[in-house]
């Protein structure tokens, strides 16, 4: 009797360390969840990753606000010509495509909510791996050109390029 009570309470001691294990690995995941961008400026965006499919697919759809120093980089596993769409995205955005080099490839500027079905699409000109969506503004009030590279440190999760 006395070896099944402390067993039961080994196993619900086992049990509870591995639900906190879990929840601080989630934690550790959120926080590597947003990184900070370096625009030519100098200036820092604070962006929230888009990495897995379901995550590029939702994008910033649903929200209504975005800061300007904030934004979300899509990652890529290889170069193409993506396109992007605004359906269910409530507010207007600066999308910026960058190659594997980080250079800015293309911009989209001031692009608004899809107010119509289909929804129109985007495309950049030349092949992309990541592409940056700003509040619509920003790409013109920091000065952003074609070519221009920013900065960032992707963490080690992500498949790097």
């Amino acid at each position: 009797m006395k070896e099944t009570s402390v067993m039961k309470r080994t196993l619900i001691m086992v049990v509870l360390s591995l639900v906190v294990i879990a929840q601080l690995y989630c934690q550790a995941g959120r926080r590597d969840k947003f990184i900070k961008v370096y625009l030519p400026s100098g200036r820092e965006i604070t962006a929230e990753l888009a990495v897995s499919p379901a995550e590029r697919e939702r994008g910033l759809m649903f929200r209504d606000s975005l800061e300007p120093d904030q934004g979300m980089l899509f990652v890529f596993e290889e170069e193409d010509l993506y396109s992007f769409w605004m359906k269910n995205t409530l507010i207007p955005l600066d999308i910026i495509w960058l190659n594997s080099h980080r250079q800015i490839v293309h911009i989209e500027k001031n692009v608004p909510p899809c107010t119509q079905d289909p929804c129109p699409g985007y495309r950049p000109r030349l092949p992309a791996l990541y592409v940056l969506e700003l509040k619509a503004g920003q790409a013109e009030a920091n000065n952003l050109q074609l070519y221009q590279r920013l900065s960032f440190i992707l963490p080690d999760w992500v498949k790097k390029k």
